[in-house]
């Protein structure tokens, strides 16, 4: 009988020297002392839960970041709720900013066109600083010229009126973010706290960034994008999960995995596992397999000294020229070049 496998059939099992359950925590990486500013531009119409998001995150990553919030006159600015919000700063500190970020603000306020105060400020932000726009931020973002061109992100259900705006933009509406290096794009709510945990990964690795998940009780990686959180059809109460199956694999990663063997342990036929496993996670399962061979990857690459024919048998890949691929396809760089980025004594 012929076996669909999901994501990638790896190859033979055999020795594998250290145990992949090695904790991505047992090395940290160095830490050069320095603290990153952060600064949150509080818009009129802000969304009160977001404009806390990157204070919650970052302020919560062992003193990596210094967090301040300014508005574009040093006023205060009504929120999207029956309160105004006050702050300490005005614009000048974006000029001392890193890392700026623009959560979301009311739908009343959108244009194609940002009022003067708003460009004024933006103008005020350093050329080499990062840009994170969290919901309808990127509507900021794309009226000021900075996503011509390129991949963004907003919430889902703004994307039809995202996309008859900024035609020029590269709309994504399946992804909870969009990381385009010095500028990213984030969708609703919750996917702000995604993109930040993705920068403290980014510039401290997995280990704090987990540690930073916990601390704010969130999961420090969310599987799927958008897709599963638009609006469908409710499943029948009956209707049986494909939750137990995913921390079943999970657990397995290094096994040639099947459809038949997944759909099996749901006790769902092949069909039917398919289809169920896509509403919820929102791709499929070969997809996601993939998605967490790279990830299970990726923290071995941090946390170990294994060589990368070896993490690639350990997660499930038939080589490591298929793990080097689909880690390049994921985040644009080699396993070598990601280990010296990211491991703490920078060995390869």
């Amino acid at each position: 009988m012929v076996q669909t496998y999901c994501g990638e059939r790896p190859a033979p099992s055999g020795p594998r020297g250290r145990s992949a359950d090695r904790s991505e925590e047992s090395e940290e990486q160095e830490y050069d002392g320095r603290v990153e500013r952060v600064v949150v531009l509080a818009l009129d119409g802000v969304y009160p839960f977001e404009l806390g998001i990157p204070s919650r995150v970052f302020g919560s990553a062992e003193g990596r970041y210094d967090v301040l919030t300014c508005t574009v006159d040093g006023r205060p600015v009504r929120s999207n709720s029956d309160f105004s919000i006050s702050v300490e700063h005005g614009p000048d500190v974006l000029r001392t900013a890193d890392t700026v970020v623009i959560p979301p603000f009311a739908l009343s306020a959108i244009s194609a066109e940002l009022p003067d105060a708003v460009a004024d400020a933006l103008a005020a932000i350093g050329p080499d600083t990062r840009i994170v726009s969290i919901c309808t931020g990127a509507f900021v973002l794309a009226a000021a010229g900075m996503l011509a061109g390129r991949r963004a992100t907003t919430h889902w259900q703004l994307a039809g009126l995202f996309r008859e705006m900024f035609p020029e933009v590269d709309l994504d509406a399946d992804v909870l973010f969009v990381d385009e290096d010095s500028l990213l794009t984030s969708a609703g709510a919750a996917s702000g706290v995604d993109v930040c945990l993705h920068l403290v990964r980014k510039d401290h690795g997995s280990a704090l960034a987990n540690r930073v998940a916990r601390s704010c009780v969130v999961p420090p990686w969310r599987d799927g994008g958008q897709a599963q959180y638009i609006e469908q059809p409710v499943p029948e109460p009956t209707a049986a999960s494909t939750a137990a199956t995913r921390h079943w694999a999970l657990e397995r990663l290094g096994e040639p995995l099947t459809l038949a063997e997944l759909a099996d342990h749901a006790r769902m036929s092949m069909r039917t596992f398919a289809r169920r496993f896509n509403d919820e996670v929102g791709m499929s399962p070969g997809r996601w397999l993939i998605q967490q061979r790279v990830v299970r990857a990726r923290q071995l690459l941090e946390s170990s000294d294994l060589p990368v024919d070896q993490i690639a048998g350990e997660v499930g890949f038939a080589t490591g020229t298929s793990l080097r691929q689909h880690l390049h396809a994921a985040i644009g760089v080699s396993p070598q070049a990601y280990r010296r980025t990211f491991r703490a004594d920078r060995r390869t």
